[in-house]
């Protein structure tokens, strides 16, 4: 981008991984730009994910909040929206609960914003046997691709140069490795909350930037992430969740109807 890199506010959504988001947050303690302000969208974990989240408060490192509701359900959408209000810089880079960031993360975020565009990173894979003492170091890296406890070799490592393609593609959008200006969010009402179980929200926000005008920055060699593989959740709403994308797609539109501006403050909207 041109000019200074933007104030970044970092949302990292969780649910009920209290290993992989002590892990997380160590990582995010060594960055080497740190973030302005962590925001820990958390989809109604138990009080073990309170108490890491505590830990690092306390640790006082860096500014961080955590924004809780209810377990009802896979409601990603939901939490994502109220951790978008919760947020003071201009720019919103997300993060999911299971992927550990490379140590330039951040600044590879701030280097890459780009007005009228957003970032799409992308990330490799740390089999599930791995994941308790995996550190992404060069041979640690090294030994995992060679004995296949790492997968995904051209997304592992940070590069010298940067592969952008812009484009307006809906494959390979990941909600997981995102970065976007807060007045986008602002103007295409944030994330759809129709869809509840997990698949093709970040989709359907990819799409409505594009109608909004937005291109995207798919980013290879910077922005890297490890994803911490797990046990699979259940897909059983990605058939109607996947309709709902075609739907956006067909229609349009720009803002969704459930996004943003139904949030509304509770007791539930803070742990």
């Amino acid at each position: 981008m041109n000019g200074r890199p933007p104030e970044i506010s970092l949302i990292l959504s969780t649910f009920n991984q209290p290993f992989a988001l002590d892990k997380i947050l160590a990582a995010l303690a060594e960055q080497s730009i740190s973030p302005f302000e962590i925001i820990v969208a958390d989809d109604g974990s138990d009080a073990e994910t309170k108490a890491v989240v505590q830990k690092w408060v306390d640790l006082g490192l860096f500014p961080l909040r955590h924004v809780w509701q209810e377990n009802k359900g896979f409601r990603k959408s939901r939490i994502l929206n109220r951790a978008i209000l919760e947020t003071q810089k201009d720019y919103v880079v997300f993060l999911d609960g299971d992927c550990l960031p490379h140590r330039r993360f951040v600044e590879d975020h701030g280097l890459l914003a780009e007005k009228n565009h957003w970032v799409q990173g992308r990330r490799c894979f740390v089999d599930i046997s791995a994941v308790p003492t995996f550190s992404p170091g060069f041979f640690t890296l090294g030994l995992g691709l060679l004995t296949g406890k790492i997968s995904g070799f051209a997304k592992a490592f940070r590069l010298p140069w940067t592969l952008v393609r812009r484009n307006q593609s809906v494959e390979g959008i990941l909600g997981c490795n995102l970065g976007i200006w807060k007045e986008d969010l602002l103007a295409v009402n944030g994330f759809d909350e129709a869809y509840e179980g997990w698949g093709k929200e970040d989709s359907d926000l990819g799409v409505r930037l594009y109608h909004l005008g937005r291109h995207r920055k798919l980013v290879h060699g910077k922005a890297i992430l490890y994803h911490l593989n797990h046990p699979v959740i259940s897909r059983r709403e990605l058939s109607e969740n996947a309709e709902r994308l075609r739907e956006t797609i067909r229609s349009g539109k720009v803002r969704c109807e459930q996004g943003l501006d139904r949030v509304k403050s509770g007791p539930e909207s803070r742990a």
